[in-house]
């Protein structure tokens, strides 16, 4: 074992089975180094980022007022750009009770379609100006017709025109909202033990607790989620307040077909609805908005548009037919003609429906293809062909 060193300049470390390990004093020199220089490093960083934030501190005026100013001039740079490449109009914001909008449009409803293939959107007006008095539209249709797009693209273009954009129209004259209020869409919410009816009461709660003189609502289908007979009572109730209470600017779309006798007894009240034809027992969506009241509101065709079985529909078309006789006839309640409908036709109808079957299908049940000969095959093909045709 070493018991001095080699010489002055290496000093002995280790000593192992196969090896002797030396150092230095520069070696040693170095090793201080290395260990202190990350807690060095770190004292630096601390250092420097405390006098960056002072430097912050001392200019977190100037800071903010330029980011700020980066903001608007970014988002006046995107609204330009909307404005610019999707044709959108400037707005007359003023102090006025005016909502005029003239070839009014969904921003996004529209890209949407643009995207499906340059599908074109149907623009409509919208007009709700009535001085001092209130000024509501009562809006009816079918469903898929468009009268919840009607309703939220005439909230976005008053939100658009206050935020000081463009909007998508090609005029648009509005008076200052101060309150913008929107009951639309059906949810729930179970861990509140909220139903959907519930929640539809709360927020239209809300808007009649809330809603000023110079607000903008727009209520879709208040009432739907009870009774029929309440609903309508809530509905009718709801628009009433609206007009004697809230006197806003409201946009109110429903199916209770007898809330447009409101539209001759509340002075502001105007119904509108959205067109539709019938084709070959199917109906067709036109999106256009009209003055007047829709006449029904093709509740079946759209059922059949969405798939429901033939025998269903045709089930529906019976029982409907047989409520509007009764009710224009001797105006017999719904409940003592439901229970005098033959439900037990029902059972019939879907039978048929199951069990028909087609000309073609019959022949094809016949065929015994083992005992075919090439010729009556080749005759079996014209005949089925033939069968297809008819």
């Amino acid at each position: 074992m070493l018991s001095h060193p080699l010489s002055e300049r290496f000093i002995h470390r280790q000593t192992t089975a196969g090896q002797v390990r030396f150092t230095t004093v520069d070696l040693s020199e170095m090793e201080t180094r290395i260990l202190n220089a990350g807690n060095h490093a770190l004292e630096i960083e601390k250092r420097h980022f405390a006098i960056l934030r002072q430097a912050v501190l001392d200019y977190a005026g100037p800071i903010g007022e330029t980011a700020r100013a980066l903001a608007e001039v970014d988002l006046t740079a995107a609204f330009a750009d909307l404005a610019t490449e999707d044709n959108w109009s400037e707005p007359i914001v003023d102090n006025s009770r005016a909502f005029e909008i003239t070839a009014g449009r969904h921003p996004v409803v529209e890209r949407a379609l643009r995207k499906q293939g340059n599908i074109p959107f149907v623009a409509n007006d919208c007009a709700l100006t009535t001085g001092e008095t209130p000024a509501i539209w009562l809006l009816t249709g079918p469903n898929m017709a468009g009268k919840s797009t009607v309703l939220r693209q005439n909230a976005l273009i008053t939100l658009l025109a206050q935020a000081g954009s463009y909007v998508p129209a090609a005029t648009a004259h509005i008076g200052v909202v101060s309150q913008l209020f929107s009951r639309i869409g059906a949810a729930d919410d179970l861990a509140r033990g909220r139903s959907t009816f519930m929640i539809e009461m709360v927020e239209t709660a809300t808007i009649l607790n809330q809603a000023n003189d110079r607000a903008l609502v727009i209520l879709d289908e208040i009432g739907r989620g009870t009774a029929t007979y309440d609903g309508l009572s809530i509905a009718w109730a709801t628009l009433e307040h609206l007009h004697e209470i809230n006197r806003c600017r409201v946009l109110f779309a429903t199916h209770y077909h007898e809330m447009t006798a409101l539209a001759g007894k509340l002075i502001g009240v105007e119904n509108a609805t959205v067109a539709v034809k019938e084709w070959e027992g199917d109906v067709i969506f036109i999106h256009e908005i009209k003055k007047g009241a829709a006449d029904r509101s093709y509740g079946i065709q759209v059922a059949r548009l969405a798939g429901l079985p033939q025998s269903v529909i045709d089930r529906a078309k019976i029982v409907l037919e047989a409520l509007e006789s009764n009710e224009r006839q001797n105006g017999t309640k719904p409940k003592a003609l439901i229970d005098d409908l033959p439900l037990f036709n029902i059972a019939s109808t879907v039978s048929k429906s199951i069990t028909k079957i087609s000309p073609l299908e019959a022949m094809l049940k016949d065929i015994q293809p083992d005992e075919l000969s090439p010729k009556e095959a080749l005759r079996l093909i014209y005949e089925l062909k033939n069968a297809l045709k008819n």
